[in-house]
Formats: C-alpha cells, sequence, structure tokens
C-alpha cells in the first residue's frame, strides 16, 4: 500500500474529528460572549446558559452557583465545586464525563498510533531471509540429498544380496497375463 492511503489517515480522521467535535462543543459559548465588564457572580440563581454564556465563568448545578473559571488551575478545586456538577462551555457536559470521555478517546487515539506504528514496521522488514535462514536451509538440503543417496545405496545392495541368492521378485507375476 502506498503512504498516506487509507490505513495511515485513520488515525488523523480521529483525530480531526475529536478535535471539530470539541470546536463545535465550545464555539457556541464562545459566540454569545456578554462583553467583558459582566461579572459571573450576576448570573447566580439563574439558568446554566446565562451563566455559561461568559466563557470565563462555571457554573455548579450543586448550589445554581455562577463563578469565575480558576484560570490558574486545570479543573476546578473540590472546594469550589464537584466535578459531576461543574459545568463549562455547554450545560449538558460535566466535568467528570469530560475528563472520562478525553481520556477513553485519548487512549484509543494513542492506541491506534501504536499499533499503525507496529504495522508499518512489520511491514518495511526486508522479505528476504537473513542470513541463518539461509545456512538453515542448506543444511536441510544437503541433509535431504545425503538420505536419498543412502537410501539408494542400501536398495541397490539389497537387489544385489536378492539376485544372489534368487530372491528377487517381479513387479507383479500376472502383468503378463494383462498386456494381450
Amino acid at each position: 500500500m502506498a503512504p498516506g492511503g487509507v490505513r495511515g489517515s485513520a488515525p488523523r480522521w480521529g483525530l480531526l474529528l475529536g478535535s471539530s467535535s470539541l470546536l463545535l462543543l465550545l464555539v457556541p459559548a464562545a459566540a454569545a460572549q456578554p462583553p467583558p465588564g459582566a461579572a459571573c457572580s450576576q448570573n447566580t440563581n439563574r439558568t446554566c446558559e446565562e451563566c455559561l454564556k461568559n466563557v470565563s465563568c462555571l457554573w455548579c448545578n450543586t448550589n445554581k452557583a455562577c463563578l469565575d473559571y480558576p484560570v490558574s488551575k486545570i479543573l476546578p478545586p473540590h472546594s469550589l465545586c464537584k466535578l459531576s456538577s461543574a459545568r463549562w462551555g455547554v450545560c449538558w457536559v460535566n466535568f467528570e464525563a469530560l475528563i472520562i470521555t478525553m481520556s477513553v478517546v485519548g487512549g484509543a487515539l494513542l492506541l491506534a498510533g501504536a499499533l499503525c506504528c507496529c504495522c508499518c514496521c512489520r511491514r518495511r522488514r526486508s522479505p528476504k531471509p537473513d542470513k541463518s535462514d539461509e545456512k538453515a536451509a542448506r543444511e536441510r538440503e544437503e541433509r535431504r540429498l545425503r538420505q536419498e543417496e543412502r537410501r539408494a545405496e542400501m536398495k541397490s545392495r539389497h537387489d544385489e544380496i536378492r539376485k544372489k541368492y534368487g530372491l528377487f521378485k517381479e513387479e507383479n507375476p500376472y502383468a503378463r497375463f494383462e498386456n494381450n
């Protein structure tokens, strides 16, 4: 198969699909951003959608609070809001599900990449056998030829002994009657 064929593009498609789905997930939240002066705490006790119109806000479902996202940390701390009830970007995805999903997708992409590398390495191996395989094949062939020679010698020796003592048999004693 030529490089860049159907098999080689599978991990790239997975990466493109994953990144585009994440982008589509977060674009609606970023597009409807209120002016930068609006604070997240103004949207507390309102709806999740109103809170998440501002990308820098985090919605906590347990206490219906709209909080400023802690940008100094990757994930919001447990003291601020539980991961299972924290929402950012869209209301229907919590951080816990997002972490699990991204881990599974990332693991699948890594596994696909490793399998692709293994397949490519196997395919690039030289199809001709190495020197030890050639030597073993030559030795097997020599042994087979010597064994055939020994068999032929033994057969001729046995035939001579049979002729000497009159024990040499015809192939089939009835063959002379069938040829008429």
